[in-house]
């Protein structure tokens, strides 16, 4: 099967995926909270978002898009502006309703596992630093002239969603077991509240000083 990489270099891409996936960001900032505020079928959700997020990262990549886009100045201005902008409507939606949802978790049978869907994936895709990640940590797992490369860049995409799974995974059931604390103690929710407004404002700053090079 020639798009399977070699033993050494899945291993390799396999403890940079596990690490990268503990590594905070806008996708783990928001899983967290909505674990913490619908619990963790809803946290389970955004991470599908998310995740289907990086199948089109990873398929632009693949097929070349991607660099175009960052190659174009109107087009990564466009993307990273609507990134910025979409993280900091988030942070507004915490302030004003984080505390009044973490109350107590809302009902399987009241979120709308459809919005949490589309929320993770938006959030993944008008994030511009996502696609510069995917098109530089890809490609360091292959090389140019391999002829299976466009294969070999799709399996190493998909396996990166596989092998993140189990600490987001993770991730959500430990902010799921603190939130029956936590929602005990509506001051420190609060609190929390404006900490994920505070993270979400400042990684939409740092997309709007993303560069594409």
């Amino acid at each position: 099967m020639d798009f399977l990489p070699s033993l050494p270099t899945l291993l390799a891409f396999t403890a940079a995926t596990l690490l990268l996936a503990a590594t905070p960001g806008p996708d783990m900032t928001l899983s967290i909270s909505r674990a913490l505020s619908q619990g963790k079928a809803a946290a389970f959700f955004i991470v599908v978002g998310t995740s289907l997020g990086c199948v089109v990262h990873t398929l632009l990549v693949a097929f070349g898009i991607s660099a175009l886009i960052t190659a174009s100045p109107t087009a990564f201005m466009i993307l990273k502006t609507g990134g910025a902008a979409y993280l900091f409507w988030l942070a507004v939606q915490a302030i004003r309703y984080g505390s009044t949802l973490t109350v107590k978790k809302v009902d399987d049978t009241g979120a709308s596992p459809l919005a949490n869907v589309s929320t993770g994936l938006w959030v993944n895709l008008l994030n511009p630093k996502v696609i510069i990640f995917f098109m530089t940590f890809l490609p360091q797992f292959v090389t140019a002239h391999d002829p299976a490369v466009t294969q070999k860049l799709l399996f190493l995409g998909f396996f990166f969603i596989v092998a993140a799974m189990p600490v987001n995974i993770l991730v959500i059931l430990t902010a799921d077991w603190l939130s029956a604390w936590l929602q005990r103690r509506k001051s420190v929710m609060r609190g929390i509240d404006y900490t994920f407004a505070g993270v979400f404002s400042i990684f939409a700053v740092k997309i709007l000083f993303t560069q594409a090079r």
